[in-house]
C-alpha cells in the first residue's frame, strides 16, 4: 500500500490556554513516534492552505465570517521579546482561537481536500491527515468542542464536487459523537455517517434512533466498556451499513480518545482495537472504492495513548 501523510507546522501555532486538552503537544507527540524506522516509507507532504470557498461546502459564509472576526491580532515584536503571550479568544466555552488559528484551520481544510485529491488521482492508496484544530463537532453554523470547521464534511463534499463521487461514507470512532457531521448530513442520502462513541457523554447526541434519512448509523457504547463491545458495534452496525452503501470513498474521523488512558472519557480501547478497525475499513475500501480511504485526525488527549494508537493506525494503512 502507498500511504501519504499530510501535515504542516502551522498546526502547532493554533494555540489554546494552559491545561487545555486540545494542545499543540498532541501533534508533537505523534510526530515523535513517526520518526521511527518503520515509517521511513511514509510519504510526508506539507498540506496546502485550503481555499476559503471550500468552507462553504459545509458552512454558510456568514458563519465563516464570524470565525474570522473572532481571530485576535498577533502581538508585536516588542511584546514578543518581553515574553508576552499571544492573545486568545473564546468562540464557545471550550473552543479557543489565537492569531494563527484562521491560517491553521484553512490548512486543516487544505490537508483534507488535498487528501481526497490524492486518492482520486491515484497518487496514494490512502492518506492520514495529522491536522488541528479538529472538526467533527462543528455544526453548520456553530463552533464547539474544540472545532471550528468540519474538515471531514468539507472533504466529503469536495469529493462529490471535484471528483464526482456519488456515495461517500464517513466512519467516526472518536469517543465523542460527531454531532456536527450528523447535523450537516442528516438530510443527505448520498453521505453515510456511522459513529461509535460513548453515551452518555459530551455532546449528548448520537442515540440509535437518530437515523437522518436512513443515512445515519449511531452505535453508542456504555461507559467502562471496551474492546469486545466496540468490535461488536463495528461488526453488527457499522460494517453492514458500509456493505449496503458501497461507498466510492471512505473517510475516517480518526479520534483516539476511546483509548483507556484518555482523561476525557471512559471507554477502554487499546492500540490493537484501532489497528483492527482500520483493517476492516481497508477491506471495504478495497472492495468498493478502489482502496480510496482518507483518515483525518480528530480527538485524543493522552499523549501516549494518542501517539501510539495513531501510529498503529498509520502502520495498518501502510501495510494493508
Amino acid at each position: 500500500m502507498t500511504t501519504r501523510l499530510y501535515w504542516h507546522p502551522i498546526y502547532l501555532q493554533h494555540l489554546t490556554p494552559p491545561g487545555h486538552p486540545e494542545r499543540p503537544d498532541r501533534l508533537r507527540a505523534l510526530h515523535s513516534v513517526l520518526e521511527g524506522d518503520e515509517f521511513y516509507s511514509l510519504d510526508r507532504v506539507e498540506a496546502p492552505m485550503g481555499e476559503e470557498e471550500a468552507i462553504l461546502h459545509a458552512h454558510p459564509e456568514s458563519y465563516a465570517e464570524r470565525i474570522r472576526a473572532a481571530i485576535p491580532e498577533e502581538i508585536d515584536e516588542e511584546d514578543r521579546e518581553r515574553g508576552a503571550p499571544q492573545p486568545l479568544t473564546r468562540v464557545d466555552s471550550d473552543t479557543v482561537v489565537s492569531p494563527k488559528s484562521w491560517e491553521a484551520a484553512l490548512t486543516a481544510i487544505g490537508g483534507a481536500t488535498a487528501a481526497v485529491d490524492t486518492v482520486f488521482k491515484g497518487e496514494a492508496d490512502n492518506v492520514f491527515v495529522a491536522s488541528r484544530p479538529p472538526g467533527h463537532h462543528a455544526e453548520r453554523d456553530r463552533a464547539m468542542g474544540f472545532c471550528l470547521f468540519n474538515n471531514v464534511a468539507i472533504a466529503a463534499r469536495h469529493a462529490k464536487a471535484r471528483h464526482g463521487a456519488e456515495r461517500v461514507a464517513i466512519v467516526d470512532w472518536d469517543v465523542h459523537h460527531g454531532n456536527g457531521t450528523q447535523d450537516i448530513f442528516e438530510s443527505d442520502p448520498t453521505v453515510l455517517y456511522c459513529s461509535t462513541h460513548q453515551m452518555p457523554l459530551y455532546p449528548g447526541t448520537g442515540a440509535k434512533d437518530e437515523t437522518g434519512v436512513g443515512n445515519i448509523v449511531n452505535a453508542p457504547l456504555s461507559p467502562n466498556t471496551g474492546s469486545r463491545e466496540f468490535r461488536e458495534a463495528f461488526t453488527s452496525r457499522v460494517l453492514p451499513a458500509l456493505d449496503d452503501f458501497r461507498p466510492d470513498l471512505i473517510i475516517i474521523s480518526a479520534g483516539f480518545d476511546a483509548h483507556h488512558r484518555d482523561p476525557l472519557a471512559e471507554i477502554n480501547l487499546d492500540e490493537s482495537d484501532f489497528d483492527w478497525a482500520t483493517g476492516k475499513l481497508m477491506d471495504r475500501a478495497e472492495r468498493f472504492s478502489g482502496n480510496r480511504l482518507v483518515s483525518i485526525l480528530e480527538g485524543g488527549y493522552d499523549l501516549q495513548g494518542l501517539s501510539q494508537s495513531a501510529a498503529r493506525h498509520i502502520t495498518r494503512l501502510m501495510k494493508g
